[in-house]
């Protein structure tokens, strides 16, 4: 069998360094790499991965950074980067305005669980056999995305007969949401949506408003 073009190319220093050589591919990852670099360089990196996704109007750019302040700051720049070379922000925003939350009071990070090998055990001191990863992330496309309603920006709260969701809007605002029991299916599905998922999902789409805004 031969083998088939690459699916994902990353865009690093080197990449940066020989812009413009590099292959094309409908995606490509900038991960955990512009807290490295320079300003100059983070710029240099993000625009060799605009390069290598070439004229392909269905390709995607996906940067990643530690879910820290300053990685948020990062990943907020790359984003501007994109959007102004005229991609649009699939995930984690519904929209491609600015964002809505202001800068030193806190910053959009999500969390994702991941398995520890016994070696990475023993070189972190750790004794679970998982650990759960912060990162801020951008996914941006040149055609325009099927947005999502909202997202979750935070780990829902579960309390007594209510769940309460913050939510990123579309129209470049944050709300703090309330679905309660009497919701029925709406809230039977808050109970089991996570940090980072789109709100409401698709089959409860229906219901109005996605809970009571606090």
């Amino acid at each position: 069998m031969r083998p088939g073009p690459p699916c994902a190319a990353p865009a690093g220093p080197r990449a940066a360094s020989a812009r413009g050589t590099a292959p094309t591919a409908p995606l490509v990852t900038v991960s955990y790499v512009l807290g490295e670099l320079t300003e100059a360089d983070r710029a240099a990196v993000v625009d060799t991965a605009l390069a290598a996704t070439g004229d392909d109007p269905g390709a995607a750019i996906v940067v990643t950074e530690p879910g820290t302040p300053e990685g948020y700051a990062r990943v907020l720049a790359a984003r501007d980067r994109l959007l102004a070379a005229g991609l649009h922000v699939a995930a984690p925003c519904p929209h491609d305005g600015r964002c809505p939350i202001e800068p030193g009071r806190d910053w959009c990070h999500f969390s994702a669980r991941v398995a520890r090998s016994s070696l990475h055990r023993q070189v972190k001191g750790g004794s679970l056999p998982y650990e759960d990863e912060k990162f801020a992330y951008v996914a941006a496309t040149r055609a325009a995305p099927e947005r999502v309603p909202t997202r979750i920006l935070r780990r829902p709260q579960i309390r007594k007969g209510q769940v309460l969701l913050d939510l990123c809007e579309p129209d470049e605002t944050l709300r703090r949401a309330t679905v309660t029991k009497r919701q029925g299916s709406l809230y039977r599905a808050a109970r089991d949506i996570d940090w980072g998922d789109a709100w409401p999902p698709a089959e409860e789409a229906e219901e109005a408003g996605g809970g009571t805004e606090e």
